[in-house]
């Protein structure tokens, strides 16, 4: 990262700036805006989030929202309603009054004297959601968006369910937010009052994890907010990116597929990071392709900012499987439009373990039988990787061990893919729950398997994710297994590899019992998106990543990481235990030290399918001078076969002493799940 001192604007910057809301609740904003805005209004851009401005996003936020205001913009960190330093609480995510918030945000931010009424919206994560789904709200002043690790689908393509099949994320996020939601104010910007706002947090706070729950099937609470719903009612130009890496990998290809705006899509290689922090690398100069698009479309400047491709995508080489890498190898490839007419279905026909040419496979009708054992899954890695602790899938051949296997011969010539695989299969089970999980993976000649992309199926969800058909024991059923998109090459001399389980523990929850999946091989096929390997690149490169200085901070404690998969051999309990700890960071200039400890824990024992657990604990802790505060926050999700439980605790210290304390204990029927 290249630190930019000298920008066209010199900037000032207001720490805590207090947005009324119609109902009387003030958000709180940070605002760094050229001091020339007081004579010459410029254009307003709103980052929208829950992470707390003043501490813990205030290092990344030091880097792009200086820049962005150097560069002649009135850029806003708003902390979402109950939390940071806002008034108000946060029960879940976006619920309608989130984003009437926003627009209440953005009207407010028009009628400043330093802005000239004109908007943006940008954010990764959260943030992208928030300005995705603002944008299709249409408030007046919204002139365009830019939008990194995102979904327009909250149901089928989020960290909740995928494929119908509930993810392990659906428990760890729930407890990032019941962590989040529930820390208090800084005094140092609210005042006497944060006491009395904590409080009420606490108060009324629930684990998330419940509600999400409580909606296992695609239904009304998913379709509120899911852009997918109705791509017209987006009407401002996107800007939209995000990584392979991450678990956001399919949307960016969607919306432009889908949207009728002007539009421009960017992958790379990187798991859950914004572009110019990007890991892994190459990160790119992000914040200079934003400014541009900001120029264009807030201040109509002819900068060539819908030039050149509408997708740019990072075509990753082949690497040795690995947790974590430090780059990618690859080169960026652009496509004019998506779809793409460069890019092809090729279908490979699955026959007796071998993927074949759909034209050479012979008709034989044989069939495969499959009960995967827990243990598959357990080098899945992250569904959406943030490359800390390593969190990537490592080697498949353990994994493989449990699968069933289908793979080419080695590869005469180099093979590229761009966008989404698909496996079409035929298959029958022994029971009415079963789900499917498909990994596709490059061999290499050592044997070594790489993954390259994977998806998971619950099959009662094989035809509607809003009602859910049980399996009738023995009947065959049709079902298309949709993989995460991803470039990928493979070189000469290795191997495509598909391998199908029945399990793929903790990654996602496994159904309630084993099941025996037989494979009807015949009608049975794997569609790779093959663009030829000699296509013409018509991408630029990038410029080199910049910012901002960031704001300094002392290192108090130092930070812990651990990824660990342990196996019991005399009780055959298995667990992957996770550890995030950031240690104690000081804030130089707030004068304030923070501490932040996570630890993930996914357990089961043999292959009981009632036996999975996970166990999600957060600290948070603040200190400076005499305020010390510190909110402790665990949520424990386990099974049968017929219930999931949750067992949760919430307790709250000021000054050592606990002020507040809450349990739950409550139970929600597993729904074809």
């Amino acid at each position: 990262m290249r630190y930019i001192e000298n920008l066209p604007h010199t900037t000032r910057q207001e720490d805590h700036v207090r947005i009324p809301m119609p109902d009387g609740v003030h958000l709180s904003a940070r605002i760094w805006r050229p001091v020339s805005s007081d004579d010459s209004p410029v254009p307003a851009i709103l980052e929208y989030i829950p992470y707390r401005k003043g501490d813990l996003s205030s290092v990344r936020d030091s880097v792009h929202h200086p820049y962005i205001a150097g560069h002649g913009y009135a850029c806003v960190r708003v902390d979402l309603r109950g939390t940071g330093d806002s008034e108000g609480v946060l029960t879940d995510e976006y619920l309608e009054v989130e984003q009437s918030d926003a627009e209440a945000v953005l009207d407010w931010l028009a009628a400043r004297p330093w802005c000239d009424g004109t908007t943006g919206m940008m954010g990764i994560s959260w943030g992208a959601f928030a300005a995705l789904q603002v944008a299709a709200r249409r408030p007046e002043c919204l002139r365009a968006i830019v939008i990194s690790s995102f979904t327009d689908d909250r149901y089928s393509d989020d960290m909740h369910y995928m494929g119908g099949a509930m993810l392990s994320d659906n428990l760890a996020e729930a407890g990032t937010m019941f962590a989040y939601a529930t820390c208090p104010p800084d005094p140092s910007a609210v005042g006497e009052r944060w006491r009395e706002m904590w409080h009420e947090r606490l108060e009324a706070a629930e684990p998330w994890v419940l509600n999400w729950l409580r909606h296992q099937r695609r239904d009304s609470y998913w379709r509120h907010a899911s852009v997918c719903e109705d791509y017209a009612a987006v009407r401002c130009p996107v800007l939209a990116s995000s990584g392979w890496a991450d678990g956001y990998s399919n949307a960016v290809t969607r919306l432009l597929a889908h949207l009728d705006v002007p539009r421009k899509g960017l992958i790379g290689p990187w798991s859950h990071k914004y572009p110019h922090l990007g890991e892994p690398g190459p990160a790119i100069g992000y914040l200079q392709e934003v400014v541009r698009w900001w120029d264009h479309w807030l201040k109509g400047a002819d900068n060539g900012a819908m030039d050149g491709p509408m997708l740019r995508a990072w075509m990753q080489d082949s690497v040795p499987p690995s947790t974590s890498y430090e780059d990618r190898p690859g080169r960026w490839v652009g496509e004019p439009t998506w779809p793409s007419r460069h890019v092809h279905d090729t279908a490979y026909a699955l026959r007796s373990r071998h993927l074949t040419a759909e034209d050479q496979a012979p008709d034989d009708g044989r069939s495969q039988t499959l009960r995967s054992p827990l243990s598959v899954g357990q080098f899945a890695g992250k569904w959406a990787s943030y490359n800390a602790p390593p969190d990537l899938p490592y080697d498949q051949r353990e994994e493989d061990g449990g699968s069933l296997v289908y793979e080419t011969e080695p590869l005469t010539d180099r093979l590229e893919i761009l966008g989404a695989p698909r496996v079409e299969l035929e298959v029958s089970a022994d029971q009415p729950v079963a789900m499917v999980a498909a990994r596709l993976s490059d061999v290499a000649p050592d044997g070594s398997a790489t993954r390259v992309t994977y998806g998971v199926l619950n099959l009662t969800r094989r035809d509607s994710t809003d009602e859910p058909a049980p399996l009738e024991p023995g009947r065959r059923y049709r079902a298309t297994l949709h993989l995460n998109g991803v470039a990928q090459a493979f070189p000469p001399g290795h191997r495509v590899r598909l391998s199908l389980s029945t399990s793929y523990w903790p990654l996602a929850w496994p159904p309630p019992r084993p099941t025996l999946l037989t494979l009807h091989e015949q009608p049975c096929r794997l569609v790779l998106p093959v663009r030829p390997a000699d296509e013409p690149d018509t991408s630029a490169p990038f410029e080199a990543p910049e910012g901002t200085t960031p704001i300094t901070t002392t290192r108090v404690t130092p930070p812990e990481q651990r990824w660990e998969v342990s196996r019991d051999l005399v009780d055959y309990g298995a667990a992957l235990n996770i550890v995030k700890d950031r240690g104690t960071v000081h804030f130089d200039a707030m004068d304030l030290d923070v501490g932040c400890r996570v630890h993930e824990r996914y357990t089961s024992v043999a292959d009981d399918f009632t036996s999975p657990a996970g166990d999600v604990t957060w600290t948070m802790s603040f200190r400076r001078k005499d305020w010390d505060v510190q909110v402790r926050t665990s949520t424990t999700l386990t099974c049968n076969a017929e219930t999931f439980h949750v067992n949760a605790t919430l307790d709250a210290y000021e000054g050592g002493q606990r002020v507040a304390s809450r349990t739950w204990n409550e139970s929600v029927p597993r729904d074809a799940m």
